[in-house]
């Protein structure tokens, strides 16, 4: 089954607004004012996941909290240099206006995870236990930001200049399924427009074995 069949896009075009057929918003449309705040994400090592998140990604902590059976970390970039500066101030002016904040970082330690095995928790990307996929970080330079990572001893997934059928998150248990197979030469194969910004993005895991996906701010999707 070809892709046209499944899928009402054409093959490898670049479509801001998909299909044009998103309703207008009007005036007092009781979803005005709604936002994607935050993830959240299960950790076990709380130490090895703010070290990630703060010292190699440079997140800032906005607050924590010990609720009791579990402690919650919420993380997120200052957008000034006075809260890139002053951390403090930071965490107390975003923590007052949470709500409103976007692009923030729950992570989530139940106590007594960290006594459990490894991958104690699904990470969406093993079969047969597929969804989540991965945390996407836009950065001025992949290159630079990904060797820096290297260096501090990050698992790198899928390196820059690759693109290949086994760098695709799609997994050989789905393809002998019959999900997300590439067939050459129709329009199942990864097209070749799609390829060049592929190449310039790259995938590490962060210490619980979550994808991060790290996007070149610079890149042109219409001329890649």
């Amino acid at each position: 089954m070809s892709s046209q069949q499944v899928t009402p896009f054409p093959h490898g075009v670049f479509m801001p607004n998909g299909l044009r057929t998103d309703k207008p918003l009007k005036a007092g449309d009781p979803t005005i004012g709604y936002k994607l705040n935050h993830f959240m994400l299960r950790i076990r090592d709380p130490k090895a996941s703010m070290h990630f998140y703060l010292e190699l990604m440079g997140m800032r902590t906005v607050f924590t909290m010990n609720v009791g059976p579990f402690t919650i970390y919420y993380l997120g970039y200052p957008q000034t240099d006075e809260h890139r500066a002053k951390p403090e101030q930071f965490g107390g002016e975003t923590a007052m206006k949470l709500q409103h904040t976007l692009g923030l970082l729950e992570l989530y330690h139940v106590h007594g995870s960290e006594k459990q095995e490894e991958g104690y928790y699904q990470t969406g990307n093993t079969p047969p236990n597929l969804g989540f996929g991965h945390l996407g970080f836009t950065v001025p330079n992949v290159p630079e930001a990904l060797e820096r990572l290297k260096k501090a001893g990050v698992e790198v997934v899928k390196d820059l200049g690759v693109c290949t059928r086994e760098s695709i998150p799609i997994s050989e248990w789905e393809n002998e399924r019959g999900v997300g197979v590439e067939v050459k030469g129709t329009e199942s194969e990864i097209h070749k427009e799609y390829a060049k910004v592929f190449e310039k993005i790259a995938f590490v895991r962060d210490p619980d074995g979550y994808i991060v996906e790290l996007v070149p701010q610079n890149v042109d999707p219409l001329d890649p």
